[in-house]
Order: C-alpha cells, then sequence, then structure tokens
C-alpha cells in the first residue's frame, strides 16, 4: 500500500460543487494553503499558496455541500494523487487532488455546531473513469490568487 496521505489546512476557495454520479455523490472545491514562514529577521510572512483540489464522495460529498461554503477554514485529510493534464493550450498542467477521507471546519479559526447526518447505504466506487469529474478537479480558472494567512487576496508582490 503506497497511497500518500496528507492533512492540511486551508481557505475554501471557490464554492462547492456537488453532483449525482453513477457511482454515488461527488463534491468538489479547491482549497488554498498559505504557510506562515518566519524569516532570520524574526518577523512572519506568508509564504505561497498550494492549491488542492478536493474531491469528496457519497455521504462525505452531501455533507460538504451542506456545510462548507467559500472563504471558510477548512482542514482536510484524504490521499494524495496528482493528474497531469493537458489544458486546451497545449500546455501541460498538473493538479494535486486531495480524494477527502475528512474534511472539517478549522476550529482555530472561528466556531461550528455540529448536526449528526442521517446515515445512507455505501455502494462501491470506482474513482478513474468518470470524465464529468476530471473536468471539474482540472477546470482552469487562471492564475490562483496568492493568499494571505487569514485567506484573504494578497498583492503578488508579497510573495516569500
Amino acid at each position: 500500500m503506497n497511497e500518500a496521505f496528507v492533512t492540511f489546512q486551508g481557505w475554501v476557495g471557490n464554492d462547492v460543487q456537488h453532483r449525482e454520479t453513477t457511482q454515488g455523490n461527488v463534491a468538489n472545491f479547491r482549497v488554498g494553503s498559505t504557510p506562515r514562514i518566519r524569516r532570520r529577521s524574526g518577523e512572519w510572512v506568508d509564504g505561497k499558496t498550494s492549491w488542492f483540489s478536493v474531491s469528496c464522495w457519497r455521504g462525505l460529498a452531501d455533507n460538504v455541500r451542506d456545510s462548507v461554503r467559500k472563504g471558510e477554514p477548512v482542514v482536510v485529510h484524504g490521499r494524495l494523487r496528482t493528474d497531469v493534464w493537458e489544458r486546451e493550450d497545449g500546455q501541460t498542467s498538473t493538479t494535486y487532488v486531495v480524494d477527502a477521507v475528512y474534511v472539517g471546519h478549522d476550529l482555530s479559526r472561528g466556531t461550528a455546531a455540529f448536526l449528526r447526518s442521517a446515515r445512507v447505504e455505501r455502494a462501491e466506487v470506482d474513482d478513474d473513469g468518470d470524465p464529468l469529474v476530471k473536468e471539474l478537479l482540472h477546470q482552469h480558472a487562471g492564475d490562483l490568487p496568492q493568499l494571505d494567512s487569514l485567506g484573504q487576496v494578497r498583492p503578488e508582490t508579497e510573495v516569500a
């Protein structure tokens, strides 16, 4: 088992896209994660923002649809994979995709209220084939912005 699991904190960068597929419900969204870096002078600055595409399936997809909004701080845990694909302009791009196992609000940034969801039957899923899911993951939205540690878009000149 050579799967790479990651856990990271970041800010939701777009509205959650939720769909029903033959493989089960799926929710997709982007998360921007910006590290705080301490310079030798002792001051803290924001590093470069890393953007991840997050995919959630079945019950997690439904709960994310009902709970997560653009601009909110989240913690994501899941399997990391890279998708290499060709853009419409012919260039090759790499997308970092996290197939989420857990998603939650980052409670170091605020509060949340928990509401238990109804249990649903699980169906077996083949994650490899749905071209619509691949299209959602690889939508080219132009250059994604750099965020500060509070999730606000920052000018490009401030990148550490």
